[in-house]
């Protein structure tokens, strides 16, 4: 059965469904100029995938054939990505919400997530989701942590576009996700301020 977080909304003070984007200041290297996908946020925390990063030299048919997997021709037009610094060697697909089956954690009613194997058995056949974005790893904030973060100025927080989320060029989605704010990118300071 697919579990949802849908009625955990933005009103209610969570970024579920949200995309963070790293302020120019942003000190921990794995998310220099970031783009992060927010899974679930709750008040016990909060889990998100970046969909910006590219893990160089692993292909998805290379993570298919370590699990015994055929793969096809379609299979070489995914891209593997570094999903963030949690649990590295844990695949997780993020995709659009055409595709629900047992064990998919539903965000909203465009974007769904799950991590099993059937979910890559059917990508490699094409009967998977329309729209999928195949990360390793996550990212991860304890109670308040995220909060926290946010009012220190580490992050932006934007309306998820699907074009940002699921497109194919990386390089352009830290920008067209400023862009999406009225953000023009070469004018953000490293320097935080207070009035």
């Amino acid at each position: 059965m697919a579990t949802t977080f849908a009625s955990v909304g933005a009103a209610d003070g969570y970024l579920t469904g949200k995309c963070l984007v790293a302020m120019p200041g942003m000190s921990d290297p794995r998310f220099v100029r970031a783009v992060i996908y927010i899974c679930a946020h709750t008040e016990e925390g909060a889990m998100g995938l970046v969909v910006n990063r590219a893990i160089p030299d692993f292909s998805f048919v290379d993570l298919l054939e370590q699990l015994s997997i055929p793969a096809t021709p379609r299979c070489e037009q995914i891209q593997v990505q570094f999903g963030g610094p949690v649990e590295s060697q844990r695949g997780f697909v993020l995709h659009s919400a055409d595709y629900i089956h047992e064990g998919t954690l539903v965000v909203d009613d465009a974007v769904a997530l799950t991590a099993t194997l059937e979910v890559l058995r059917d990508i490699a056949v094409g009967t998977g989701p329309s729209r999928t974005l195949m990360a390793l790893g996550y990212a991860g904030w304890s109670a308040g942590q995220l909060d926290d973060e946010l009012r220190r100025n580490v992050w932006l927080t934007v309306e998820s576009d699907p074009n940002v989320v699921f497109g194919l060029d990386l390089d352009a989605k830290y920008d067209r996700a400023l862009r999406s704010l009225g953000v023009d990118p070469s004018l953000l300071s490293s320097e935080g301020g207070h009035a």
